[in-house]
């Protein structure tokens, strides 16, 4: 007799009209959901982490009125079992189900074909002043509108026709040479503070993906990482100024940085430790996410090419990385643009004067 096959937690194997077998979700209070992928795939996690999360089979509120067809709560539940929107981490599809979901309160019984121009930007307009939020949800609509579309609910984008709020701020800081050095007298090699900022200053990565760093990512004196944001696998050479401050750490378990509990930092946690060290330094104007953008201005100012950079930092398009590097020092860079030019000239010059003699 053969085994029976095993399941999940509220997974149970039906046959399909053609006889084949296929998995559902069924738990109660919760929406039924068919899997795509085959138990035991990598697919099939992600999917099955989504539905017991309430993403993919939502939660069925006692009293709740039938969803209306054609409205933005009927595009809503149907655009998060997409891959459009399971696809992602699991992080960004936090930050994306909090802008809809927030939105959806206010409008989700409204038709998606009677979405206009115009109300969009009064919606993004009723965000003032905060308006990175306000494009977000405009980004987040965009996204929606195009799904509606494949979906049959829409035959137009009307996010389109809108304009995104100019935001004057450059984003995070980027750390200056000066700023890395008091941090760094701040706390001495050996320390798990100078240990954090090696990590994220010679790797270019974010502190997310520094916090989970360990020996066991270390391989052939590469670091390989795999970036929890993108999903993005890089394969770094642990440099002798990273490896000298691992050793000075002497740490001895699975990951390089722990918490006072003895445990892993939670990325809420390690963000929080890393603002007190920064505060101890006196430099409250730095950040985690700042020496990630450091990283890459040493690279640019170093004369690497905008793939070389994005081999480190995992970055796909180069409008990415020209963010990061725009605080690139502007006159490093136009001396060596003159040396590279002055160099050109004078190569020139000598095969003219070699022509010269050739032809005497």
């Amino acid at each position: 007799m053969m085994p029976k096959r095993w399941l999940p937690k509220w997974v149970s194997e039906y046959r399909d009209r053609h006889g084949k077998a296929r998995y559902r979700f069924r738990r109660k209070g919760f929406s039924q959901y068919l899997f795509k992928s085959e138990p035991g795939t990598e697919g099939f996690r992600q999917e099955y982490k989504a539905c017991t999360s309430g993403i993919a089979a939502e939660r069925i509120e006692p009293g709740a009125e039938r969803i209306a067809p054609g409205s933005f709560d009927d595009l809503v539940s149907r655009y998060y079992r997409s891959p459009d929107f399971l696809d992602p981490s699991d992080r960004t599809r936090v930050v994306y189900r909090g802008v809809i979901e927030r939105w959806r309160v206010k409008y989700g019984k409204a038709n998606v074909r009677d979405l206009e121009p115009r109300h969009v930007a009064d919606m993004m307009a009723e965000m003032l002043p905060h308006r990175t939020a306000a494009n977000m949800l405009r980004k987040r609509l965009r996204a929606l509108m195009q799904f509606a579309i494949r979906q049959g609910m829409a035959d137009r984008n009307p996010v389109m026709a809108t304009k995104p709020y100019r935001i004057d701020s450059t984003g995070f800081h980027t750390w200056t040479e000066d700023e890395i050095a008091q941090y760094e007298q701040r706390h001495p090699m050996g320390s798990k503070a100078r240990l954090a900022l090696d990590l994220m200053l010679w790797t270019g990565q974010r502190g997310g993906d520094a916090r989970v760093m360990g020996p066991q990512h270390v391989k052939n004196r590469r670091l390989n990482v795999t970036q929890e944001k993108t999903g993005a696998i890089v394969s770094l050479p642990v440099l002798p100024a990273l490896a000298e401050s691992i050793m000075a750490a002497k740490p001895s378990a699975l990951v390089f940085l722990l918490s006072e509990h003895g445990k892993p930092y939670s990325r809420k946690g390690f963000g929080n430790k890393f603002r007190q060290w920064c505060d101890e330094a006196a430099l409250p104007q730095c950040s985690a996410h700042g020496l990630r953008k450091a990283a890459a201005r040493r690279f640019a100012e170093a004369g690497c090419s905008n793939q070389q950079i994005k081999a480190w930092t995992g970055h796909t398009t180069d409008s990415e990385v020209s963010r990061y590097t725009a605080a690139a020092d502007q006159q490093a860079m136009a001396d060596a643009a003159g040396e590279k030019l002055m160099a050109n000239l004078h190569k020139r010059l000598a095969n003219d004067g070699d022509k010269s003699l050739k032809k005497g």
